[in-house]
């Protein structure tokens, strides 16, 4: 049933939770356009499926994921019809993640960064291994903040934080990320895995016309505070790839990671 979405995400069935886990675990689950257009069919693919009742999102290897793929991102500055479809899945999988109606819990067994941050705290109970971190680095590389902290942040964590952590780009450790109200408890690195799929078989048990409902109930509040803001934040986004300086630090990045010898990077 899932086998089509592609390697670079994996699906596996355990009673009625399903597991989704990035799997690029040799770019440190950064998503280039093959994982992203994955996660935004898997959350309506996983709503069909009769037997599904909670979820558990991670990533492979020791990342959750590094957010957007650089030399994916690369790719968009020259090419703006890519770029308004990279814009226009990015308004999709925010939204499916929302309207999905099964409960998430994210497991984030290391660096959740940009994107991979932004799948985390969208899901429902967010799991964090001792050692992961969260950051949101839009604004660092030059792009609007528009499907990462922007839209959901403030909801979470308050305005004033939300906008030192976004304008600064700084890594948010994971004690931090729960006092700011990120996440919902810290696990030991060994422990995470089992202890998030222990909590999605426990949510998978309930009556799921209860859960589902109250799940959709807490997220209309998501929805209206989220639905100007996305849209503004995704337009401005996409004139972001086109400032010199978003050029000029993406660039840069890619030749630094070109001048790396493969045996050397994660």
């Amino acid at each position: 049933m899932y086998s089509d979405l592609g390697p670079e995400l994996l699906v596996e069935s355990i009673g009625g939770v399903r597991i989704v886990t990035l799997n690029r675990p040799e770019a440190l689950n950064a998503a280039n356009k093959a994982l992203h257009g994955a996660l935004i069919a898997v959350w309506g693919r996983i709503a069909k499926d009769p037997e599904a009742r909670s979820v558990v999102l991670t990533g492979a290897g020791r990342a959750f994921s590094a957010g957007g793929d650089m030399n994916h991102l690369k790719s968009l500055q020259s090419d703006p019809v890519k770029r308004r479809g990279e814009i226009e899945g990015a308004h999709q999988l925010v939204t499916a993640m929302v309207d999905f109606p099964l409960p998430v819990v994210a497991a984030v067994n290391g660096p959740a960064i940009g994107l991979g941050c932004n799948l985390a705290v969208c899901s429902d109970i967010v799991l964090i291994g001792s050692s992961a971190f969260l950051a949101d680095p839009h604004v660092g590389i030059g792009l609007t903040a528009a499907d990462g902290g922007a839209p959901t942040w403030p909801l979470l964590m308050g305005m004033l934080q939300a906008k030192e952590y976004l304008f600064t780009s700084a890594r948010i450790p994971a004690e931090k990320a729960v006092s700011l109200g990120l996440a919902n408890r810290v696990v030991d690195d060994s422990n995470l895995q089992a202890e998030a799929l222990a909590l999605a078989e426990q949510l998978a048990a309930q009556p799921p016309q209860a859960i589902q409902s109250t799940k959709r109930a807490l997220n209309l509040h998501i929805k209206r505070a989220i639905a100007g803001v996305l849209d503004y934040a995704l337009a401005e986004e996409y004139v972001s790839f086109d400032q010199p300086e978003h050029q000029a630090i993406v660039n840069k990045i890619v030749e630094r990671s070109s001048a790396v010898p493969a045996s050397s990077r994660g």
